[in-house]
Order: C-alpha cells, then structure tokens, then sequence
C-alpha cells in the first residue's frame, strides 16, 4: 500500500484532525486553556529532524549529531506527557483534561508513526539516519 493511496492519506488527515480536536476539546470542556501548552511540543518534535538529521556521512561527528537529534526528539516526547501531569498535579487542570490531554498525544503520536511507517515501506522517509 503506497502512501498516494488517497484512503490512507484520508484516513491519516482524519486521524491528524481527531487528536487536534481532541487537543481542544480538553481545554474548551473544562474551560481552562492550560493545556495548550503541549501544543508547543508538537511543534519542537520535529524540529531535531530537521536539523540534526540530514548528510549520511559515516563519520563521527555526523553520528554524533544525529545521536543528539534523536535525544531531543525523545526529550520533547516526554515533554508532551509530562506537562499535563504536571498540571495534573499542581491541580491547575482537571482529571479530564489529562485523560483527553494524553489521548490526544497518543492519536496524534500514533498518526506520526503510522505515516513514518507507510513512508519508509514506500522509500521515500524524511526520517533518514
């Protein structure tokens, strides 16, 4: 199944929109905009791909980079968990909040991985390391 398949692409569209909506929906339901704070994360994840990931020298140095690249990655990952149950925790957001807080960064990190997946079958992944 190629990633131009248009049902795959819808279906990965969809799922995108339901993690946002889900994303507001635990802000606008409990009247408290804290949670958008991890809506930041969503931006920074990426941003290691862009800069640490690209050459596919085999030097050191480029291995070095690319280590720090996936090491920030996987610092903003946990960031999108943790800030909600930090705000859990401080009881600035409510126990709904979270869940709907977390289920929107598992909808939203299960699209990402999903069309990482499908693009590396297809051979045409930006994620190259």
């Amino acid at each position: 199944m190629a990633i131009q398949d248009i049902r795959l692409l819808g279906g990965l569209a969809a799922a995108f929109f339901l993690g946002l909506l889900l994303q507001f929906l635990g802000c606008a339901l409990w009247h408290n905009w804290w949670p958008m704070l991890t809506a930041f994360v969503y931006v920074l994840v990426p941003m290691p791909y862009l800069f640490f990931s690209g050459g596919a020298g085999g030097s050191n140095l480029a291995s070095g980079w690319q280590d720090a690249g996936r090491f920030l990655v996987g610092f903003s990952a946990v960031m999108a968990v943790a800030i909600p149950a930090i705000l859990f925790h401080a009881q600035k957001i409510a126990a709904g909040a979270l869940v709907m807080e977390l289920a929107a960064m598992a909808v939203l990190g299960g699209t990402v991985l999903a069309w990482q997946f499908f693009s590396e079958n297809e051979g045409s992944s930006p994620f190259v390391y």
